[in-house]
């Protein structure tokens, strides 16, 4: 009776809801929760960095395994947030409680796999990159990255029950989990880094250990939200089994949105070969960059997780309007969020770069770098909220096909030849011109898409 109840609730707001009031009232608890975890992206570096720039290149050098591990854990995320709602849009109740738990069932084993990379895999990952550079960023990157990956599964936690709680609407939960593990992060960073309180000078072993312990905060409230206000859903491991066909369906949808960050992360490794041919402090600005943009770049993100399930839901409950609605006004927020982010980083990036302690050769590398790369946020936009609908329509092999190819080739092949051709401040010029290629493709399956699964949908309700 209570999942029936749930489910009319549901229904009243995503199939009925006025679009823009929805997707609003669905991403701004996202965004928010996503510039609080973009903040501590900042703040946590900002902290290293005041330690020295050799701390600062060695927790810049950890990024790619970090975005795997998150890719890993969003990505199977965003399988369970789309097929959840489009069983919630077709009401069928059998399957959501299932998908939940398969869900959950997944994050475990994606914890399991990433502890055995923290006890075998992180020194060598470490040692391949920093090769001739000073010694001590090996070390200082083996104990930061190893803390972050065997104590991961907080960060599991965190991701699969803010995806079940999105898929159900309560995105402002979402939010709360979100924003109560960063500020914790936040808060912790100093007292760990400089042994304030009388607490132990941990340096950068103290900034993994605060972002595991926010972690396993936000993964906690999430679950507890689960269990108290997610009626939709039931959690239990009475009787739980894994089931083929269900992980499949996760899957389907997961593995591009997966293998697409994984992309991002092989990039960023290729990146740093690149850069380290250069100096370390070319590495450590690029680094930096990663941090900053995703001050613009992560609310455009929360835009996406609020957009997925609406799309999805009103894709399973046949209201093609409304799918349309949303994605126009899905575009407009993107382009108006990254147009700000151009101006900043086009306007101040020397006060950009000055919050990282950074030295002359920084200033004298980050400054034009900053410059050059903002010039993809005029493009980005599209290619984001593009990845978001294909994902959502089920087609994400579409995303997959085009961060394949903007990431793997054209950009690192482009950055390659450009430092080759035109030295360090010319390879950043690959940025825009992988996000023009990227943007062309995004263009095309958008027109495909449309014609062969929006313009079937039927419309049922208008909206």
């Amino acid at each position: 009776m209570s999942t029936n109840v749930g489910v009319e609730t549901k229904e009243n707001k995503m199939g009925v809801m006025p679009v823009n009031k929805l997707l609003l009232n669905m991403s701004l608890p996202m965004m928010v929760s996503m510039l609080v975890q973009a903040l501590y992206n900042i703040v946590d570096s900002i902290f290293v960095a005041k330690l020295s720039e050799n701390a600062l290149t060695a927790v810049s050098l950890a990024f790619p395994i970090q975005t795997l591990l998150i890719a890993l854990g969003t990505g199977t995320g965003v399988g369970v947030n789309s097929l959840l709602s489009k069983q919630l849009g077709e009401r069928d109740l059998k399957q959501v409680s299932k998908t939940a738990m398969n869900g959950i069932f997944l994050a475990v084993l994606s914890y399991i796999a990433f502890v055995i990379v923290g006890i075998v895999g992180v020194r060598p990952f470490y040692a391949s990159q920093v090769k001739d550079a000073d010694p001590e960023i090996l070390t200082l990157g083996v104990q930061y990255l190893t803390i972050v990956c065997v104590c991961s599964f907080g960060l599991y936690a965190q991701l699969i029950f803010e995806k079940l709680l999105q898929s159900t609407g309560k995105t402002l939960y979402s939010m709360i989990t979100q924003a109560v593990g960063a500020v914790t992060n936040i808060i912790l960073d100093p007292i760990l880094i400089f042994g304030l309180l009388g607490m132990p000078k941990l340096g950068v072993a103290g900034a993994a250990v605060a972002t595991v312990i926010g972690q396993i905060v936000g993964g906690t409230l999430g679950l507890i939200f689960n269990i108290k206000v997610n009626k939709e859903i039931t959690l239990s491991v009475k009787g739980f089994k894994p089931d083929g066909t269900t992980i499949g369906n996760i899957y389907k949808v997961g593995v591009p949105s997966i293998i697409m960050q994984a992309i991002g992360s092989v990039m960023t490794y290729g990146m740093n070969q690149i850069l380290i041919t250069f100096s370390s402090t070319a590495t450590a600005v690029f680094g930096v960059y990663f941090k900053l943009q995703s001050f613009f770049f992560m609310p455009v993100f929360g835009l996406n997780n609020g957009l997925i399930p609406i799309v999805a839901f009103n894709y399973g409950a046949g209201k093609r309007s409304r799918v349309i609605k949303a994605v126009k006004c899905s575009l407009v927020y993107a382009f108006a969020l990254l147009l700000v982010g151009f101006i900043v980083f086009e306007t101040i990036p020397a006060v950009l770069l000055g919050m990282f302690e950074a030295s002359d050769e920084m200033l004298a590398i980050g400054v034009p770098a900053l410059r050059v790369i903002a010039v993809h946020f005029l493009i980005a936009w599209f290619c984001i909220i593009a990845g978001s609908v294909f994902q959502a329509l089920g087609n994400g092999v579409y995303s997959l096909v085009v961060s394949v190819a903007r990431q793997l080739v054209v950009l690192l092949p482009v950055a390659f030849i450009l430092a080759r051709l035109g030295g360090l401040q010319a390879v950043w010029w690959a940025f825009p011109i992988a996000e023009l290629m990227s943007f062309c493709a995004s263009s095309l399956f958008m027109i495909l898409i449309n014609k062969k699964v929006i313009k079937n949908i039927p419309d049922n309700v208008a909206g």
